[in-house]
């Protein structure tokens, strides 16, 4: 639900404009970043995909985003798992030093 706090903006995407709320000033950045991103990937595929439909080319810029979220969400896992472990590790080894 908005507040007050919350700033009007204008993001443009695939040409067209969506009057939305950012809820902060960095949420304004991520949702201007995000659709640059968005209109430089469908860009990409404008020029790789000439013919196909919008509908068509949002849905490989869907695609590609949700593949990269999933990678990255692995990634932190699989960090997050290293810290825990090496964690453990300096835990025992300062216990032995004790």
């Amino acid at each position: 639900m908005a507040d007050n706090k919350d700033q009007s903006i204008n993001i443009k995407i695939a040409g067209k404009t969506y009057p939305l709320k950012a809820s902060s000033p960095e949420m304004e950045q991520y949702m201007r970043l995000a659709s640059d991103a968005i209109n430089q990937k469908l860009a990409a595929y404008d020029a790789k995909f000439v013919g196909r439909e919008l509908v068509d080319k949002l849905a490989f810029v869907t695609l590609n985003e949700a593949i990269s979220r999933i990678s990255l969400q692995k990634k932190l896992s699989s960090l997050e798992e290293q810290v825990k472990k090496l964690s453990a590790q300096t835990s025992d080894y300062l216990k032995d030093i004790d």
